[in-house]
């Protein structure tokens, strides 16, 4: 009784604070934690029930690990699972050091208006649809009309057949996924820099040390923790894919397939061709899975060297 006593007292005193978080709490027990059950189709043969959802889970035929073969069984499982993991090593890697160096060279601008015109400029790209960029990578790539073999005809050189050639196509993916995500991505780190106390600078600059020994021994160790935080978060979603990135830039050309075919885009096809939600579900929870391993693996690494680093 006691405890329970303790309980109510501290709801009591933290009412406030309570009430704030509430709406974030329902939205995340609603739409992330209650469709969690709906886990139970990885491993059902599911059919429509014309009385509704529960009805065809419960009707639906249990057939175990079955779907799991969708991605396993195949050749294109070894493709796949390179394809996903490697890009999003390439993406984390490169967009945090893009993403900081963004945000240093931002915070260094004097003159603050231009500062902000830079940043909208870097940071509008995030809102466009891949279905636009697609259509923007396809102006510049297009073999007939695309601005690239114009200015390859104009040098007098022969247009290249981009997308029929896999062996440009991943460097073309990373950098329309850098362009399109470092902008809104530095916005973070940009303000995590303005946070950081200037008198820190001040006394550096007392002592002697130039601009690049402030960010070195100042901006960069502040900014260590959120990096590290942001890194772990981006590492349990190394087995997702962006679906528009490899799906809509590469216009689902075929002879791109070694290079742009990730588990998404292959989830999304043979359910397209064979209608089997089970299978994608079955994706989805391997890579969930997947996700959560190396989030507390790596996690676990960060606090063997420094627990203010690690996310929990």
């Amino acid at each position: 009784m006691k405890a329970v006593g303790r309980f109510m007292k501290d709801i009591g005193r933290n009412k406030m604070m309570l009430l704030m978080v509430l709406p974030a709490t329902l939205w995340f027990i609603f739409f992330s934690y209650l469709p969690m059950a709906g886990m139970v189709i990885a491993f059902k043969e599911y059919r429509y029930s014309r009385d509704g959802f529960l009805a065809s889970i419960l009707e639906s035929k249990w057939v175990g690990l079955q779907n799991f073969k969708f991605l396993f069984s195949t050749n294109d499982a070894y493709i796949i699972t390179r394809n996903t993991v490697l890009y999003n090593a390439v993406f984390i890697v490169l967009g945090l050091a893009l993403a900081v160096l963004m945000a240093i060279v931002l915070s260094e601008i004097v003159n603050k208006r231009l500062a902000k015109l830079y940043q909208t400029g870097m940071f509008l790209p995030y809102f466009l649809s891949w279905v636009i960029v697609g259509y923007f990578a396809f102006s510049f790539l297009s073999v007939d009309r695309g601005m690239v073999n114009q200015i390859f005809a104009w040098l007098g050189f022969d247009p290249v057949s981009w997308y029929t050639n896999p062996a440009y196509w991943p460097v073309i993916i990373v950098v329309v996924f850098l362009w399109k995500s470092v902008g809104y991505n530095s916005v973070v780190y940009l303000a995590a820099i303005m946070g950081i106390d200037k008198s820190l600078y001040e006394a550096a600059m007392i002592d002697g040390a130039n601009k690049w020994q402030q960010i070195r021994n100042i901006t960069i160790p502040m900014l260590t923790p959120l990096m590290t935080i942001l890194t772990l978060l981006a590492i349990g979603k190394i087995f997702y894919a962006d679906f528009g990135l490899f799906y809509q830039v590469p216009r689902d050309s075929g002879s791109l397939y070694p290079v742009t075919n990730v588990i998404d885009t292959y989830v999304y096809r043979g359910l397209k061709t064979t209608g089997e939600i089970g299978m994608s579900t079955a994706a989805g929870l391997y890579q969930s899975f997947i996700g959560f391993i190396l989030v507390i693996t790596s996690n676990a690494v960060v606090r063997r060297f420094n627990k203010d680093n690690a996310l929990f």
